[in-house]
């Protein structure tokens, strides 16, 4: 009995062993190659539950998920030869696994993205070397961006790798040029503002010799006008006088030697030096009343 014991339990430890050992379970993040004598003989792209021949048959597992690729610094030279530096980003996955086992080896995802971080340089600068550097410094870079997805994609095929998407993160120029390329910048812009300001100053002065030139013809026309109405009122008014001066010539000189008086010792400091009988008193005499010999002096 003891004997028998001895040879049942190494044997169902064994039987446990190759059970455990047949038995393994694919994470739904995971795809996986089943080798059989290093020969690919099962593809699981399902999670589950699995069984394998133990010790014949071998699992690779492989990321199933998007995954990322950075690329280093890289400088082109676009059509009109203004170096820029750029960065990308790749999004790729492992698209067929069998071609992917074939193409990477044992090395699988670090052998692959050794592949694409040679595939997206080269389609980069095939891309940008074909257009200017506006047209990369712009905001809306997304046809260019797609030109090398396909590219790269194009090159990543034989990989069984297939490339979603690629993004440029950055587009600048190197360092040795940003100084040259700022004072070019604010030279330009110096040259923008003296342009400003000599146009200014030149709508300045048109403006001041147009106002200028209104304000003289407007001065002249009012003082046109002015003499105008003054004419016409000193005519008004000397017909009045006429007139007054037909209807009773006396009352006429009288009224005039009157407005003379004030006007003539009009001051505080008046010396007028005239012979007693002059005309210029005849209504300030006694017989004031007479008719002079001429008109009283205006």
């Amino acid at each position: 009995m003891m004997n028998r014991m001895t040879y049942v339990v190494p044997a169902g430890v064994l039987t446990i062993a190759v059970v455990l050992s047949s038995v393994f379970i694919v994470d739904p993040r995971e795809k996986v190659l089943v080798l059989q004598f290093g020969q690919v003989e099962h593809v699981i792209q399902d999670p589950g539950l699995y069984f394998k021949i133990p010790l014949i048959q071998d699992v690779v597992r492989y990321d199933g998920r998007i995954l990322g690729l950075p690329t280093d610094p890289l400088e082109v030279t676009p059509l009109d030869e203004k170096r820029l530096v750029v960065d990308a980003f790749a999004r790729w996955r492992i698209a067929d696994l069998v071609k992917f086992r074939q193409a990477t080896g044992p090395d699988g995802v670090r052998f692959a993205q050794s592949r694409l971080s040679q595939i997206l340089p080269a389609a980069i600068r095939q891309v940008l070397g074909a257009v200017d550097s506006q047209a990369i410094l712009s905001n809306d870079r997304t046809l260019l961006m797609n030109q090398i997805r396909d590219l790269a994609k194009k090159e990543a095929d034989s990989l069984g790798v297939d490339v979603i998407d690629v993004r440029l993160t950055r587009t600048d120029l190197p360092d040795q040029n940003l100084s040259a390329t700022y004072d070019r910048m604010r030279a330009e812009r110096d040259r923008e503002v003296a342009d400003a300001v000599a146009k200014g100053n030149q709508q300045a002065q048109l403006v001041r010799a147009t106002a200028d030139k209104q304000a003289l013809q407007m001065t002249s026309e009012a003082r046109s006008k002015a003499d105008m109405v003054r004419g016409q009122a000193d005519a008004e008014a000397n017909g009045i006088y006429a007139k007054a001066y037909s209807q009773d010539p006396e009352f006429f000189a009288f009224f005039r030697s009157l407005n003379a008086y004030p006007k003539a010792l009009d001051g505080t400091n008046t010396t007028m030096v005239l012979s007693p009988d002059s005309e210029f008193f005849n209504y300030l005499k006694a017989d004031g009343g007479r008719t002079p010999a001429a008109a009283p002096v205006k």
